[in-house]
């Protein structure tokens, strides 16, 4: 059983491998499949984006199970952005360090309780049978008013969790994984996918 993962990022990959190494045999990124195709993310929603990514990988290698994932940051005080923007918000070559300082400028004079805001994680698997469904992880927090930690990657610095009341960039990664958006979207994914195998 091989699972190709649609995605470059090797943080993404590993997580993969946390959560699924006893159903695959083998667990590949698109990049150690051999593959680079060009994918056009012009979906409406994170489900979208993420089985474009999904069909697009499984069309070049249709015997093995393909993931793909689409994730992002929305702000309530921000009308929802930078929703599936977010890779691209202010340029796709913008630094996440720009990014994080713009948003929190952005909210500045917001208070606490209006700077709500969640990671959302859209999960897509396609079969080998061409089958395929999705799954969506959310975690709730709030945007802070300056970023804090090293840990973790993206928008995690700004973006804070109660009841620990501090950013996922401060957690651990196995406290990251048990609460996130892509944890709960992945263990949703695993339980569908061991049904169909």
């Amino acid at each position: 059983m091989r699972i190709i993962f649609a995605t470059g990022n090797k943080n993404k990959v590993r997580e993969c491998h946390e959560i699924l190494s006893d159903v695959a045999d083998e667990i590949v990124s698109m990049k150690e499949a051999g593959l680079n195709p060009d994918i056009v993310e012009d979906g409406n929603t994170f489900e979208e984006n993420a089985m474009i990514k999904a069909e697009t990988v499984h069309d070049l290698a249709p015997d093995a199970i393909v993931i793909a994932d689409d994730s992002g940051l929305c702000v309530d005080a921000l009308n929802g952005e930078p929703g599936i923007y977010s890779a691209r918000y202010l340029g796709e070559d913008t630094s996440y360090d720009i990014k994080n300082a713009k948003i929190i400028e952005r909210l500045e004079g917001v208070p606490k309780e209006k700077r709500t805001a969640r990671f959302v994680c859209a999960m897509a698997v396609v079969m080998p049978d061409g089958s395929s469904f999705t799954k969506r992880g959310v975690m709730e927090g709030y945007i802070g008013d300056h970023a804090e930690g090293e840990n973790g990657f993206g928008y995690d610095p700004i973006f804070f969790v109660e009841p620990q009341n501090c950013s996922t960039a401060v957690l651990s990664p196995d406290e990251k994984n048990a609460i996130s958006h892509r944890g709960q979207a992945m263990r949703a994914m695993r339980e569908e996918l061991v049904k169909r195998i």
